[in-house]
């Protein structure tokens, strides 16, 4: 049996597609109204994480590093011997591994994913996967029904700061097409048109190859990913960096800018609204 922890944009995404490929699968969120979306829509729904307890695999989608070990230190103590949990939120890698040096009978992946909430009812997510290399190979079935690119990096921990470097690119990304769209416009040329030329070039990148044409150009800005979430990304790569004790002056001066883009743009508006931040900073 599979359990599914945290029923969220992402979370509700891996219980579609999981129930699509007829898995076994019990899932639970600490808000009443996920558990009942769930239960609406043909889900087993435990009451409680210890009704997890027979599972062999759950997978943990939660907001942030200090309710993955709150939900751990629950769940952990009920896990039958053998269990694997991968925990594909976006999390910071020392609670990582001192949760897995803690695990006791069970075994604890990082498993963070990139590809947003249609990735994650579509199974086209990439996820990257440290910890255990046994654990991962006995696991790895059922993550490839949820995932395009499944890759196991190195040991525990390796997955999340995998994918706060890439989250932290991405950020980057944004802000420098953003600023590059300012200068080609101010040179008399089209958005479309520099993207056409980025995107045959050296520059290009996953935005602006697939976030500028997505959301950006048509003023979609429905990727389902936040600029709250994004802001806590961002200072999940700064608060590492201070951690390893390296100066990352890039890093910082991205940082600042998706901090201070607040003032126009709040939380829930969609992370790639950045990109009107950066426009009218020059207007």
């Amino acid at each position: 049996m599979i359990g599914l922890v945290g029923l969220g944009a992402m979370g509700g995404g891996y219980l579609a597609r999981l129930m699509e490929q007829n898995c076994d699968l019990v899932c639970f969120d600490a808000m009443p109204e996920a558990r009942a979306r769930a239960e609406a829509a043909g889900a087993k729904v435990a009451s409680s994480l210890a009704d997890l307890s027979a599972c062999e695999t759950v997978i943990l989608s939660l907001p942030k590093a200090s309710i993955v070990a709150a939900v751990m230190e629950e769940l952990g103590p009920h896990l039958k011997p053998g269990a694997i949990v991968v925990d594909t939120s976006t999390s910071e890698p020392d609670t990582t591994k001192r949760l897995a040096a803690e695990a006791r009978g069970y075994t604890f992946l990082d498993g963070p994913v990139s590809g947003g909430p249609q990735g994650a009812r579509t199974g086209t997510m990439t996820m990257v996967v440290g910890g255990d290399e046994a654990a991962f190979a006995k696991v790895k079935p059922l993550l490839q029904k949820m995932t395009g690119k499944l890759v196991h990096i190195g040991p525990s921990g390796a997955g999340h700061t995998v994918k706060i470097a890439n989250n932290l690119l991405c950020a980057a990304n944004l802000v420098l097409m953003s600023e590059m769209a300012q200068m080609a416009e101010r040179a008399g040329i089209s958005l479309s048109e520099l993207l056409t030329g980025i995107n045959a070039g050296s520059g290009r990148s996953g935005v602006s190859e697939v976030n500028f044409p997505k959301w950006i150009t048509n003023e979609a800005y429905d990727s389902g990913f936040t600029m709250g979430l994004m802001r806590k990304d961002v200072g999940l790569a700064t608060g590492l960096a201070a951690r390893l004790g390296i100066d990352l002056p890039a890093t910082e001066n991205i940082a600042s800018i998706w901090e201070n883009s607040c003032e126009m743009l709040d939380d829930s508006a969609d992370f790639n609204e950045i990109y009107k931040y950066r426009n009218r900073s020059n207007a």
